[in-house]
C-alpha cells in the first residue's frame, strides 16, 4: 500500500533533491494510466515506482483482469520505443534477443537486433514460453545486455521488462526459475475491479480499446532523471539496519525454503527511495519498506513443504517478521 505522510519538498536550488520535479512526473504518468485502468490505484502507483527505480515488473492474475492492459498503458505514457513479444512454447531465444543471419552481399555473418532492443519491452503471457527461451531474458533484465556469439551489444536506456503470467497451474504453462523471478522487482497481482470501476471498464471498451486513447506524457530522458534522482534520496543508518534485519530474518525462518538474497535488499532500498521521493519526501522511513515488502519479497522466497501444509502463506511469514523486527523511532524528513 503507498505510504501517506506529511511532505517535506527541498528544491533543487537549495542544493538537494527536486522533489517537486519528480513527484510531478510520478503524478502525471499515474493519472495518465488511472485514465483506462480503473480502480487499481495501488498497482498502478507500485509499477510508476518500479519504472523509477530502474526494476522490471511482472503481473501475475488470471485471464481479463487488465494485465496487459496496464502494462500497455505504461508503456504508451512514455514517449520511447516500445516492442511487444506474444510468447507461445515454439518461441527461441533467438526470437527474442536477436541472431546472427549471414549478409548475401558480403557473405559475412551479421546480428540482427531483436525486439529485446527497446526501452519499454512487453512480454505477454511469459510463461507460455519454454524456460530455455525464458531464460534469454536474464542478461538482459540483470545487466542491460545481450550475448550473441561472444559480442556484448547494450540495451538502450532505460530498459524496462513489463511482463504478464497466468497463473502457474494452467493449461500450458511453464513455472518461471527462481533466477528469473528474482529479475523482477515487483510481482503484482490485479485482482478484480469492484462494481463501479468494472461499469467504467464496460463503458469505456464498448467500441474498442480505451487503452488506444492513451497519450505519453513523459520521455526516456524523464524516467533517466527520475533514476538518478532517486539516488539522491536519503536513507538513515537506523532505516538501511531495520531493511537489513528484515532480510536477514527471512535466513533464520524455519517456515522458509528459500531465503531473500542480497539483490533482494538492493530492489528493497532502491524502491523505498523511490517511493520516499514519490510522496515528495527526501528520507526514507521505515513504513516505506514495510509497504513494499510483499510486492519484492513475497517472490522472492519459498516456503516449506510443512508450513504449506500447516496452511501458512508467504504473507503470514513477513507479517511474523515485521512484528519480531522493531523500527526505527524518529525517523523525519529533513527540511
Amino acid at each position: 500500500m503507498p505510504v501517506k505522510t506529511t511532505k517535506t519538498r527541498r528544491s533543487a536550488a537549495a542544493g538537494g533533491l527536486d522533489t517537486d520535479r519528480f513527484q510531478e512526473l510520478f503524478n502525471r504518468i499515474t493519472a495518465n494510466v488511472n485514465k483506462v485502468i480503473h480502480g487499481k490505484d495501488d498497482v498502478v502507483r507500485l509499477a510508476v515506482v518500479a519504472l523509477a527505480s530502474n526494476g522490471h515488473v511482472l503481473f501475475e492474475d488470471v485471464p481479463g483482469v487488465g494485465k496487459s492492459m496496464l502494462a500497455r498503458a505504461l508503456s504508451l505514457s512514455m514517449h520511447a520505443s516500445t516492442n511487444r513479444i506474444q510468447c507461445t512454447p515454439d518461441m527461441l531465444p533467438g526470437d527474442i534477443t536477436g541472431s546472427s543471419v549471414i549478409d548475401t552481399s558480403t557473405m559475412k555473418f551479421s546480428f540482427q537486433p531483436g525486439p529485446v532492443f527497446t526501452n519499454i519491452l512487453l512480454v505477454d503471457e511469459v510463461n507460455r514460453a519454454t524456460p530455455k527461451t525464458q531464460s534469454a531474458l536474464l542478461e538482459s533484465m540483470a545487466e542491460g545486455n545481450v550475448t550473441i556469439d561472444g559480442v556484448t551489444h547494450p540495451l538502450p536506456k532505460p530498459f524496462v521488462v513489463l511482463a504478464t503470467q497466468n497463473p502457474v497451474e494452467q493449461a500450458g504453462t511453464f513455472p518461471l526459475p527462481e533466477a528469473q523471478l528474482d529479475r523482477f522487482l515487483f510481482k503484482l497481482t490485479m485482482g478484480f475491479p469492484d462494481i463501479e470501476a468494472e461499469r467504467k471498464v464496460v463503458r469505456g471498451n464498448l467500441v474498442g480499446l480505451e487503452v488506444e486513447t492513451t497519450t505519453s506524457v513523459c520521455n526516456a530522458g524523464d524516467i533517466l532523471w527520475m533514476r538518478s534522482a532517486v539516488a539522491e534520496v536519503e536513507m538513515t543508518e537506523p532505516v538501511e539496519t531495520y531493511l537489513l534485519e528484515i532480510v536477514n530474518a527471512t535466513r533464520s525462518e524455519s517456515a522458509l525454503l528459500m531465503s531473500a538474497s542480497p539483490r533482494a535488499s538492493i530492489a528493497l532500498a532502491r524502491a523505498s527511495r523511490a517511493l520516499a521521493a514519490a510522496d515528495g519526501r527526501t528520507r526514507v522511513f521505515p513504513e516505506d519498506v514495510k509497504a513494499l515488502l510483499r510486492p519484492i519479497l513475497g517472490h522472492r522466497i519459498l516456503l516449506t513443504p510443512d508450513a504449506q501444509l500447516r496452511g501458512e502463506t508467504v504473507e503470514d511469514v513477513l507479517e511474523r517478521i515485521i512484528t519480531k523486527t522493531r523500527a526505527p523511532l524518529g525517523v523525519k524528513d529533513v527540511a
